[in-house]
């Protein structure tokens, strides 16, 4: 079931809830104890429908946020405006269950390491993100091109301001799925456990042989990494680099 489909289950379900032990008499007056029964059976629902951890603060705190909001007499174009922030900076996250990461430098730096030398090398950074890793790489190999693929819009607006100035890279706008990966030798992908397997499927069919795929933090499920990569930052940061042995497959 999409993740978006199960927050407005479990979102409905609180208030059925909460709305059935109010009128029945169960609950003390006032609009609190409702919107926190409300929040709790969200919750619960939420958990029963093995929705991400994740979500369990945002039921939490979804409605209750709402009334004390109203309480302080908010005005409306304020919800709008912050809809409007959510959207731009996680456009279709709900769907693809990829938020924004942020990569430290340290993984900037090792992923540098990575790359290979001794010939021009085409690096992608799928989900560029805001291109913190992309324009380090840019900065530290100059012999390099890169590129970066970022669908949410503001991501990608303040990667275009801040990279303007960097002439081997250049950053797109879109689906990384739905775009060609031909002729990279590098993939880097901070992404989520949910595309992994797709990512590499991928990788198999459209990188040339010899290829790497970089994964930070999500390893590619049923395939063996050629080396891992404990990068030493504060997060704990492990990169999985795999690589393509054939044009059209790829390795388990």
């Amino acid at each position: 079931m999409p993740p978006a489909l199960k927050a407005l289950l479990a979102q409905s379900a609180g208030a059925i809830i909460a709305i059935a032990i109010a009128r029945g008499g169960f609950l003390p007056a006032g609009i609190w104890p409702v919107a926190a029964t409300q929040a709790a059976g969200a919750a619960v629902v939420a958990a029963a429908l093995r929705s991400d951890r994740w979500w369990l603060p945002i039921h939490l705190g979804f409605v209750p946020l709402l009334v004390g909001a109203g309480k302080l007499d908010v005005a409306p174009g304020w919800y709008l405006l912050g809809f409007a922030v959510l959207l731009a900076v996680y456009w279709s996250s709900f769907r693809t269950q990829v938020p924004l990461y942020l990569s430290s430098r340290k993984t900037a730096d090792a992923v540098a390491a990575l790359v290979p030398t001794g010939r021009l090398q085409r690096a992608l950074d799928v989900g560029s993100g805001t291109a913190s890793v992309l324009r380090r790489l840019a900065k530290a190999r100059p012999d390099c091109v890169f590129e970066g693929i970022e669908v949410a819009p503001a991501p990608w607006l303040l990667s275009k301001l801040l990279a303007r100035a960097q002439p081997n890279l250049r950053l797109r706008r879109g689906d990384f799925f739905s775009q060609s990966w031909r002729g990279f030798d590098v993939v880097y992908a901070f992404l989520s456990p949910v595309p992994m397997a797709r990512v590499w499927e991928k990788a198999g069919r459209e990188l040339p042989a010899g290829a790497i795929l970089i994964s930070n933090s999500f390893p590619v499920p049923g395939a063996v990494p050629e080396r891992t990569v404990e990068v030493g930052d504060t997060q704990g940061t492990v990169l999985y680099v795999y690589r393509v042995m054939e044009t059209g497959s790829t390795t388990k």
